[in-house]
């Protein structure tokens, strides 16, 4: 099994890639992995480290910044890192990508060198939240796809009801629709007749799901236009942060809150494991034709070892054919 690491992307880059990467070949006995990257940025991170043949480095000398278009970084710049890790999965040289790189040009660059898996309008690009009852929450779309159509809509629940299926073993996934209501006749015509279409879709349909509710466990997919999934997205990822913030300063403010928080200690690390990103890994772009997770582009090496064992196990199942086959059986029988 081999997985192609963009070592460049990121804000931590190439340390963090590079780090988890070793961490995973070190746990995982028959995992390859192939840091893509700078080869003069790269090497200085492996000295005195012990040597891996189950370790490569593809030379990529570009790198696409955080910043960048997406279209046009991804046309001019041919051989950085993250279009590299593309060529690499497509040509059959490794089984999935990982990359903490930007995120538009991350799914640009999928749609033109991996394509779209068949029958599959547009893909999703997919974020799992934690949630207060439960294993948690895949949101999709989050930001690939703004203006979508209700039948791409349906097509993410489809995809995401399958992947947490697989994935994380959940035997009937609950699929909600974001908006703005609960009553079925809420929200825009989008989301109108998207919630029409789920009802016959066949999947365990819960109704709509408001903001305020989307961490209480009431679904396991919920599905949402990349618009409204993205600032959904931000907003739970920056309130997290900041109430940890906040927490943390309380409880570290005198003799007697010190000593609150040490009493507290296992429940507040707990909280903390929930509530932290980088326990999760990655979160699959649905609906590409090969295997590709983004990683936060915050993401420490702890990320990268754990998007690295989510893709292996993803892969280890032969989960992406499996979800080929369900997408030309829903095709077939709309």
């Amino acid at each position: 099994m081999k997985i192609a690491v963009d070592a460049m992307g990121g804000d931590h880059a190439p340390s963090a890639p590079v780090e988890g990467s070793l961490q995973a070949i070190e746990r995982i006995g028959d995992l390859e992995v192939i840091l893509v990257g700078a080869h003069e940025q790269i090497m200085p991170l492996l000295k005195n480290r012990p040597r891996h043949t189950r370790l490569h480095i593809h030379h990529a000398p570009e790198v696409i910044g955080m910043g960048e278009a997406p279209v046009q970084a991804v046309r001019r710049k041919p051989d950085s890192s993250m279009v590299q890790a593309m060529r690499l999965v497509q040509s059959g040289k490794a089984d999935a990508v990982i990359s903490a790189g930007n995120t538009g040009a991350l799914m640009t660059a999928g749609l033109f060198v991996v394509g779209r898996m068949t029958g599959i309008e547009r893909p999703a690009l997919s974020a799992l939240l934690p949630v207060m009852k439960g294993w948690g929450l895949l949101l999709l779309d989050v930001g690939a796809n703004l203006d979508p159509k209700p039948s791409q809509l349906v097509q993410y629940g489809i995809m995401g009801a399958y992947y947490c299926q697989e994935v994380y073993g959940i035997e009937n996934p609950r699929v909600g629709l974001l908006n703005v209501g609960e009553e079925p006749r809420k929200g825009t015509p989008l989301v109108r007749e998207t919630y029409e279409r789920l009802q016959t879709s066949g999947l365990n349909f819960v109704g709509n799901i408001e903001a305020r509710e989307l961490l209480q466990g009431r679904a396991d997919v919920v599905v949402a236009d990349g618009f409204s999934g993205n600032i959904a997205l931000k907003l739970t990822e920056g309130l997290a942060r900041d109430l940890m913030g906040e927490f943390k300063a309380l409880l570290m403010r005198n003799f007697k809150t010190k000593l609150a928080a040490y009493f507290l200690k296992d429940g507040l690390m707990a909280l903390k494991k929930r509530m932290d990103y980088q326990e999760y890994g990655g979160a699959p772009l649905l609906g590409l034709d090969q295997i590709v997770y983004k990683v936060h582009g915050a993401s420490q090496s702890k990320a990268f070892y754990s998007a690295v064992e989510v893709a292996y196990n993803y892969c280890h199942k032969n989960t992406q054919n499996r979800l080929r086959e369900r997408v030309r059986e829903e095709e077939a029988h709309p």
